[in-house]
């Protein structure tokens, strides 16, 4: 399982390392994929990773909206303090999860087909399936819509499994259990224990 959440994030990793204005959704997938692979696996370095991690998603992923759909409706009672800290923690646990993934190494025989973008106008879906060697492909898809800053990622669908709705379901339950506040803990500690570990 790790190997195919590797691959997968690898492919996460390689959204932007491009002018998102001058491509369309899967010409610019397929590039920065390509192009994100073989920095890889040139480096296994985990510093270089998370700071390519830093480099590729921050800019190309939009975190706020992203937070913002898998908090749900308890995200208007927040306020925008309280907004702001739920993004800056779940950020940092997506990007200390991603080079912690790509930390393990990528081989040769890794790749990742793009396929054509579907949808239109400001918001599409660019399907990918990830091969790993031996290994059955895997379907990603990439929910990506388009700002006055370019395209941006805010969900991620992995074999029909949405990265926001997975988080919406634990996030509800501690929002239950603790309210905001104690949601912002939990992400912010476990963002803390990735940097140690």
């Amino acid at each position: 399982m790790k190997s195919i959440v590797r691959l997968v994030l690898v492919g996460l990793l390689g959204i932007g390392s491009i002018a998102w204005a001058q491509s369309s959704p899967d010409a610019l997938v397929k590039r920065t994929v390509d192009e994100v692979l073989a920095v890889v696996r040139q480096n296994q370095d985990p510093k270089a990773l998370l700071a390519l991690a830093e480099q590729k998603v921050l800019p190309y992923f939009d975190f706020t909206r992203m937070t913002r759909l898998a908090v749900g409706r308890p995200w208007r009672e927040a306020s925008p303090s309280q907004q702001q800290a739920l993004v800056s923690a779940f950020r940092s646990v997506l990007v200390n999860t991603y080079s912690a993934a790509i930390s393990n190494g990528v081989t040769p025989a890794d790749k990742i087909d793009v396929k054509s973008a579907q949808g239109g106008g400001d918001d599409v879906v660019v399907k990918t399936v990830a091969h790993r060697s031996g290994k059955p492909p895997i379907a990603v898809d990439y929910r990506l819509s388009r700002n006055g800053e370019g395209w941006k990622v805010y969900d991620v669908v992995v074999e029909n499994v949405s990265l926001v709705q997975t988080y919406r379901g634990s996030f509800a339950e501690e929002i239950a259990r603790s309210g905001i506040d104690g949601l912002i803990k939990v992400l912010e500690h476990k963002a803390g224990a990735q940097q140690v570990s």
